[in-house]
């Protein structure tokens, strides 16, 4: 039997003993097991190991800070703190950033880590066939150089009081590896051990680590198709954790038991309808609006949640620091939405069709649209595509109308200030107002700008913002250390312990 095959299989009849006998409280008390496996399971199979290839938000879920680390870290409460970077210091313009890299940092295959390393690192991801979403965020780097083996210093063409955080998002990969989508190379706690595509991926404990050890021997992600599929997971021991809980209609069964835990934390999870703003009708301002009060999104939020998840007014959650409440913007309103329609020119409502990715909560909320639209005179024809073909057909080709989609990501608001992507939005003043925010020479300021920006962004209607997901990370009892935020859809599984 193979080791991914041993850790799905081999330690069932342990943690099933362990679950029957142990209290949330009593696991608690007692000494972990140093050497367990952690069984996590997960809808969110990276599509490769490439994060700027395309790979999903599941590569990042696994492998950001467990296998790969970057110069700094976003923890799960949201702060940024340094990881591979020693020190670093900024010159009085603002241009030039010159970091010091941690010593007896060895990748995976053994080779240290060095300046050359972290400039190939950066560099890919500003490639110009990256497909990172944070690409553009690093576009003021004119240069980089490696004057010494622990010295890095960037050049940038304007102020970047991001760059801290925007270096959080660029994982540090041995400049000797070549095609990574498939294998890796990090300095993480954890090294890639087996990936069974459609199945799981196994990750051991690197012993060669610079830093302090997981608490735990190995994990593993076991991937699912469906919400239901994963719950059962749980609920019959085949794994220890559940990521995020995505249906409220199953937690009764976690709440009312004492082998489990269950833990909400704040998502940065936003799910949206995004139009092709480039295209008719979605190029008309007034037709985005229409659309947007044309949801009952309460309603919808309460169908796919209950009592949980959070209603919001655009991009923004309440998390960011340029946060404030826009839901009464185009708030729910059938008979003003119809009045819009034939300001815009479309009396009698108009046909188009959403691609929908295939998992859930999206084919539920598309056929809730459906019928919500429809009390408007729109027809809103459904076409379910893969997460696959989502990336091809949608982010890259940008050929659709309008789609549904979750994005995970913290502080993302700048995506609508690049009009090249796949939705298209292209407003001067925030395209603007976000290149200022950047070059702020305070938080303040940059905070003041964003929020200038995602009022505009809102009153745009540029997207139609459903909801914000709740995050619901679910346990067996005898299980704890697990990040309960889930920012950008990390998963840190090196402090997760299970009690002996």
């Amino acid at each position: 039997m193979s080791p991914l095959s041993y850790r799905i299989f081999g330690r069932a009849l342990l943690t099933a003993a362990l679950l029957a006998s142990v209290s949330a409280g009593a696991a608690m008390a007692q000494s972990y097991d140093k050497d367990a496996s952690i069984r996590i399971g997960s809808l969110y199979e990276p599509q490769n190991l490439d994060n700027t290839a395309g790979a999903g938000q599941g590569i990042n879920e696994a492998f950001n800070g467990n296998v790969y680390e970057a110069l700094f870290q976003l923890t799960d409460a949201g702060a940024v703190e340094p990881v591979l970077s020693a020190d670093y210091s900024v010159s009085d313009d603002g241009l030039t950033y010159t970091f010091t890299l941690r010593d007896g940092v060895t990748f995976h295959s053994g080779d240290p880590l060095t300046a050359a390393d972290v400039k190939y690192s950066i560099e890919r991801v500003t490639a110009d066939d990256s497909k990172s979403s944070r690409k553009k965020s690093l576009s003021t780097i004119t240069n980089i150089e490696a004057p010494a083996d622990k010295t890095v210093v960037i050049t940038l063409s304007s102020r970047s009081i991001s760059l801290p955080y925007n270096l959080s998002y660029v994982w540090i990969v041995n400049d000797a590896a070549t095609d990574i989508t498939a294998t890796e190379d990090g300095t993480g706690p954890y090294k890639l051990e087996e990936w069974r595509r459609g199945s799981a991926l196994a990750l051991a404990r690197f012993d060669g680590y610079w830093g302090d050890a997981p608490t735990n021997g190995d994990v593993l992600y076991q991937y699912f198709t469906d919400a239901t599929a994963l719950n059962n997971a749980l609920l019959t021991n085949a794994v220890d954790v559940i990521t995020s809980v995505q249906s409220p209609d199953s937690l009764a069964q976690f709440t009312d038991n004492p082998a489990f835990t269950v833990t909400a934390g704040n998502s940065t999870t936003k799910e949206l309808l995004a139009y092709n703003d480039r295209v008719a009708p979605f190029d008309n301002v007034k037709v985005r609006k229409a659309l947007a009060r044309g949801v009952d999104k309460a309603k919808l939020l309460n169908s796919i949640w209950g009592d949980y998840g959070t209603l919001i007014g655009s991009f923004v959650p309440p998390t960011d620091p340029w946060y404030e409440d826009l839901t009464g913007v185009d708030a729910y309103d059938v008979e003003g939405a119809k009045a819009l329609l034939a300001e815009a020119g479309y009396p009698d409502g108009f046909e188009f069709t959403l691609d929908t990715p295939d998992y859930d909560p999206h084919p539920i909320v598309s056929q809730f649209l459906q019928g919500e639209y429809a009390k408007i005179g729109v027809k809103m024809n459904i076409n379910i595509i893969t997460a696959n073909e989502w990336y091809t057909k949608i982010y890259q080709s940008h050929d659709f109308q309008a789609t549904l989609q979750e994005h995970v990501n913290h502080r993302d608001i700048v995506f609508y200030g690049n009009p090249d992507f796949y939705w298209g939005y292209n407003n001067p003043e925030v395209v603007k107002l976000i290149a200022d925010s950047e070059a702020a020479d305070s938080t303040d300021a940059q905070t003041d700008l964003l929020r200038k920006a995602n009022e505009i962004i809102a009153e745009d209607a540029a997207s139609n913002w459903l909801y914000l997901y709740p995050q619901i990370v679910v346990s067996a009892s005898n299980v704890s250390g697990y990040p309960i935020n889930g920012l950008n859809s990390q998963f840190f599984a090196y402090d997760i312990e299970k009690a002996q």
